[in-house]
């Protein structure tokens, strides 16, 4: 497998990973290796930049880099994470968390999590 299927796939754990706690989200289709796009979209919650990296070694300021130079400053830096065998994590600065949260429960089709503890 090459690295491009690799980060596609990637990609789309991601999105599932989003989609389980109540976020529609999709791949952006980035072209000829154009940067500038977050790696996956969530129209409902169009502030959110998420910036995924799929390994077992990151590079995790640099990863943060990338996503505030391609989020423009317009929109919330979000480096989503995993490697084998563990969880999908999320990195964002500690000032981005009061708008992310704005954000996060704006967008969530689902009911609140109050509801939502005896289901865990």
């Amino acid at each position: 497998m090459n690295s491009r299927e690799k980060g596609a796939r990637g990609e789309l754990e991601a999105c599932e990973a989003l989609d389980a706690i109540g976020l529609d989200c999709r791949r952006s289709v980035q072209y000829n290796g154009r940067s500038g796009d977050a790696d996956n979209v969530c129209d409902q919650a169009p502030r959110l930049h998420f910036e995924v990296k799929r390994t077992e070694r990151l590079n995790l300021f640099g990863a943060l880099d990338q996503a505030l130079r391609d989020s423009k400053g317009k929109r919330i830096p979000i480096v989503m994470c995993r490697s084998n065998h563990r969880p999908w994590m999320l990195c964002i600065r500690v000032v981005d968390i009061p708008a992310f949260v704005e954000e996060f429960h704006c967008a969530r089709r689902l009911p609140p999590f109050d509801s939502q503890r005896e289901a865990l």
